[in-house]
């Protein structure tokens, strides 16, 4: 089972490639690149190193049985879980699937004296969050 958490670890680094290539290439073009695009690859990369780690790591402690089972396909699920969701909830639109959805304050949720004021003087023309009263 260790050989999974190692050959799943190299597909996510060789995606993980893929995806900032494609990024490099939306960057040329002149066009930006999505924040969920950013966080999906950072996290696929990272989690894709722990596996292979997790490769060696596994057999070295000596985890046997169910218990390696286990390990390497919750692990395995977990590595490509995780930039999966942000890559699909936001990438096609189906947010219902973000478990960061319940996260932070919601547009109901916010008080009554808290706006958006847009200021169009200035270098940067900035938009700026009054955010006074979170607690209300």
């Amino acid at each position: 089972m260790t050989k999974a958490l190692k050959a799943s670890g190299f597909l996510g680094l060789a995606t993980m490639m893929v995806v900032g290539l494609y990024q490099f290439i939306l960057l040329s073009g002149g066009t930006g690149v999505p924040s969920w695009m950013i966080g999906g690859h950072a996290h696929l990369g990272v989690i894709s190193i722990l596996a292979i780690v997790m490769g060696f790591a596994v057999p070295a402690i000596g985890v046997t049985g169910q218990l390696r089972t286990a390990v390497t396909v919750l692990f395995i699920a977990g590595q490509w879980g995780i930039p999966g969701v942000v890559w699909i909830g936001e990438g096609a639109g189906l947010t219902f699937l973000m478990p960061t959805a319940f996260l932070g304050p919601r547009a109901d949720r916010l008080h009554a004296n808290h706006a958006v004021q847009d200021t169009h003087s200035g270098p940067n023309r900035a938009r700026w969050w009054c955010l006074s009263g979170l607690s209300g």
